[in-house]
C-alpha cells in the first residue's frame, strides 16, 4: 500500500512527497510486534541501481505473499525531483540531500523533510540504504560500516550476498548520513554501493536482492526460497586500500574490468591525448591486489580517482 511519509506544499499547486509501499503478512492489518525490513533508496537522484532491485522486491512480494510473515517498508525515493531528473542532490537547493540528517522538524523543509523521514523508519530490525556510485565510477557490490557500529552491524552485512564490507574509521564517516543517524540511534542501517551512477547493473540488483532475502530469512519476515550468499571479503585496515588518482588530463582507456585481480607494474588502462593519437600515462597497479572500484567515464582530470584496490587479496567474484 502506497502512504505518503511525508508532503511539503511548493509553488503553482504542486507538492514535495516522500512515499513508500508497505507490505503486511496475508490478513494482517496491525503490524505490531512483527519484525520490520526498511528498504530505501533514491537520496541521490542519479543512482538508480536501488530502482530495480525496489521494483524485483516488491514484484516478489507481489507474487508470493504466502511467504511473508513480517513487514517490508519500500522507500523508493527520498529525493524525488533528483529521481525525476536524474540529479544527484535536491534539484533548485543545490544541497546533497545525504548531509541533512537527522533533520529538524522546526528547520526549514529539507531539515524537515529529513526529520520526518528518520521518524518514519526509526525502529526497523533492518534499514538497507542502497547507493550506487556516481556516473564515474563502476563499484564491485558492497556495505561500507562505521567501525563505531561494527559489533552489531558486521554480522548483518555479511547476511547479504556482497563482495566486499569496507569497515571505515569513525573519522572517515559524515555524521549528517542518512544510515550514520539511524546507526546512531539504534535502528541498524546498512549503506550499500554498488555499479554505477546513472545505470542499471542488473546482475548487481540481483545479487543483492538475494541477500536482501537472505536477511529476511535470518530475521523471519521470510520463508521463500532463497539461494546460497558468498562470502565477504572484509577489510578494516585504513591501509589495506590503494587509492590511484590520474597524473594527467585526457582520455582514460580502461584494459581490465572491476573485479580482476592485479598485479603490481600491470597496466590498468591508459590516459591518452586524442587528436595526436599521444599516450600522456600508462596507468599501472602500484600493487597486488583485487580492483574493486575502477573509472566508467573517460574524461579525466589531474587528481581525477581512477581505481580502488584492495592489497594482495584475490578477490571475491
Amino acid at each position: 500500500m502506497m502512504t505518503n511519509i511525508v508532503s511539503v506544499g511548493l509553488p503553482i499547486n504542486e507538492a514535495l512527497r516522500v512515499q513508500k509501499n508497505r507490505f503486511l503478512p496475508t490478513g494482517v492489518t496491525d503490524p505490531a510486534g512483527l519484525k520490520r525490513i526498511s528498504v530505501v533508496t533514491g537520496i541521490h537522484g542519479d543512482e538508480l541501481e536501488g530502482q530495480y532491485v525496489c521494483f524485483e522486491l516488491a514484484r516478489l512480494l507481489n507474487e508470493h505473499p504466502e511467504h511473508l510473515h513480517g513487514v517490508v517498508d519500500i522507500y523508493p525515493a527520498m529525493n524525488p525531483f533528483g529521481i525525476d531528473s536524474i540529479t544527484r542532490g535536491l534539484p533548485a537547493f543545490d544541497l546533497d540531500m545525504n548531509r541533512i540528517f537527522p533533520g529538524n522538524n522546526d528547520g526549514d523543509m529539507v531539515e524537515y523533510i529529513a526529520a520526518e523521514i528518520v521518524k518514519d523508519i526509526s525502529g526497523s530490525d533492518l534499514c538497507f540504504d542502497i547507493h550506487a556510485s556516481n556516473i564515474y565510477l563502476t563499484e564491485i557490490p558492497q556495505i561500507r560500516i562505521n567501525t563505531l557500529h561494527e559489533d552489531w552491524l558486521l554480522p548483518l552485512a555479511e547476511l547479504c550476498n556482497v563482495d566486499f564490507i569496507w569497515v571505515h574509521g569513525a573519522s572517515t564517516v559524515l555524521e549528517s548520513t542518512f544510515a550514520y543517524s539511524l546507526n546512531s540511534t539504534g535502528t541498524p542501517t546498512l549503506v550499500v554501493e554498488m555499479g554505477v551512477g546513472m545505470r542499471l547493473t542488473r546482475d548487481y540488483c540481483f545479487q543483492l536482492l538475494d541477500g536482501i532475502l537472505n536477511a529476511m530469512v535470518y530475521l523471519g519476515v521470510w520463508d521463500g526460497p532463497t539461494k546460497p550468499v558468498r562470502t565477504p571479503i572484509i577489510s578494516r585496515d585504513a591501509d589495506d586500500v590503494a587509492f590511484l588518482n590520474a597524473e594527467r588530463a585526457g582520455i582514460f582507456i580502461k584494459d581490465v574490468e572491476h573485479g580482476a585481480h592485479v598485479r603490481c607494474g600491470e597496466r590498468l588502462g591508459r590516459i591518452v591525448y586524442p587528436p595526436e593519437g599521444r599516450v600522456l600515462w600508462e596507468v599501472t597497479a602500484p600493487v597486488d591486489g583485487w580492483l574493486f572500484t575502477i573509472r566508467e567515464y573517460p574524461v579525466v582530470e589531474s587528481g581525477s580517482l581512477v581505481a580502488r584496490i584492495l592489497k594482495n587479496r584475490e578477490g571475491g567474484r
